[in-house]
């Protein structure tokens, strides 16, 4: 199974692609997609829907997995731009007829490290650890992206 990690922002979307055959985990592909804040919204949400798309066409994967929103009350606007950008997210997805999963931060913490309230440097460890990488990625959205791909990986193995 193919197993494409989203962890959503306008500025900088992360992602991460995992393969998962016969109970092992091995990376494919992982980065960020960015933005300028100097952009106009509609541009920087063309780059994303783009840089997206081409992912998808290139990776193929089965399912692609997305950080569900998490807002303060106090930061109203975040929560509105951070929407447009998993909007875009779940059009490109739609648009090629890929299932998509949705899980809390928290509950990704859970399966990766044992603690759905883990700092990111523990998800981060824990990442590299996993998928046996010689190096931390140089972005948490990208550790971000890994780990929702992963803890699918953990959670559909629980369902079969």
């Amino acid at each position: 199974m193919r197993i494409l990690g989203i962890d959503p922002a306008l500025t900088i979307t992360g992602y991460g692609a995992i393969d998962f055959k016969k109970n092992k985990l091995s990376l494919l592909e992982a980065g960020v997609i960015t933005t300028r804040s100097s952009e106009e919204i509609t541009v920087r949400l063309d780059k994303i829907y783009r840089g997206l798309a081409k992912l998808i066409s290139d990776i193929k994967p089965d399912v692609m997995v997305l950080e569900k929103l998490y807002a303060h009350y106090r930061h109203p606007t975040t929560a509105y731009l951070l929407g447009q950008a998993r909007g875009v997210i779940c059009l490109a997805c739609a648009k090629e007829k890929i299932p998509l999963v949705e899980y809390a931060a928290t509950r990704i913490k859970k399966a990766i490290v044992g603690n759905g309230l883990a700092s990111k440097q523990q998800v981060q460890r824990m990442v590299a650890t996993i998928l046996d990488l010689n190096a931390l990625p140089k972005y948490t959205d990208v550790t971000d992206a890994l780990a929702l791909a992963i803890g699918y990986s953990y959670m559909a193995r629980a369902l079969r």
